[in-house]
């Protein structure tokens, strides 16, 4: 460690942060991106809407058959290709980076928040569903007010956790030349030739934010069980005698 320069790390700090920005944005983008779309791929599956579940379903078999880098380098190379038969010039309309990565995390994340909302979905017993029906709701108000407020509650945990390799996840965007964390890291790096230091630094900061996070994600889940058990039932009281005395069991006495 004596060859470890300190100085090189705090130098690039503040570059280190603007990619550590980007990370968040992108994290937080296909988060919220995938989590309305997989609900909606949810709900065409547990609906059972013709075509659309069966689409959905292949949708989300495929999705989470192929490795992520696959479907960036497929909308990176391979979307511009098919863009061109509805631009006016008949040329490819290339996304870009930034567009490629958004678009590629909120669609493969949707399926797998899709599996997780179906799996929450299935554990909703029938009663809720005869309750809302009593109730003369309409399937929409059945779905928005009862249904889905209590999935979302079931499968927060697991979604959180998916969010944690969502944000690890998206280191791969490194190879689409966008200055992330593990970007602007490999950029100074090869710049000043130092490469121990940032990768170390890099290391650091994501065992860090994930660390915490799942820390965070396990606090809401213990917390969010004690307040469904509810408060501790206090043992009820024993009459005692003085001096120690047993209590008689004479009701004459």
């Amino acid at each position: 460690m004596s060859d470890f320069d300190f100085q090189i790390v705090i130098d690039s700090f503040p570059y280190l942060m603007s990619g550590l920005g980007f990370t968040l944005s992108l994290t937080v983008s296909a988060f919220v991106g995938g989590l309305a779309l997989g609900l909606c791929l949810a709900l065409v599956r547990h609906l059972e809407v013709p075509v659309l579940k069966q689409f959905a379903t292949v949708y989300v078999a495929v999705m989470r058959s192929i490795p992520l880098i696959l479907v960036l380098f497929w909308l990176f190379f391979l979307m511009p290709l098919f863009l061109q038969y509805f631009s006016a010039d008949g040329r490819p309309v290339p996304l870009g980076p930034k567009y490629t990565a958004f678009i590629t995390f909120t669609l493969f994340e949707a399926a797998y928040f899709a599996e997780i909302i179906r799996a929450g979905l299935r554990s909703i017993p029938s009663g809720q569903y005869e309750a809302s029906e009593s109730l003369a709701l309409s399937k929409f108000e059945m779905y928005r007010k009862v249904i889905i407020p209590q999935v979302l509650s079931v499968t927060t945990p697991i979604m959180l956790t998916q969010a944690v390799i969502l944000f690890q996840d998206t280191s791969l965007v490194y190879v689409l030349s966008l200055t992330d964390l593990l970007g602007a890291a490999s950029k100074i790096a090869q710049r000043d030739s130092r490469l121990l230091e940032l990768y170390v630094t890099v290391a650091v900061i994501y065992f860090v934010i994930s660390s915490l996070a799942v820390e965070a994600v396990n606090y809401y889940e213990k917390r969010k069980k004690r307040n469904r058990l509810g408060p501790p039932i206090a043992e009820p009281l024993v009459p005692t005698s003085p001096a120690g005395e047993k209590p008689s069991t004479n009701p004459l006495s």
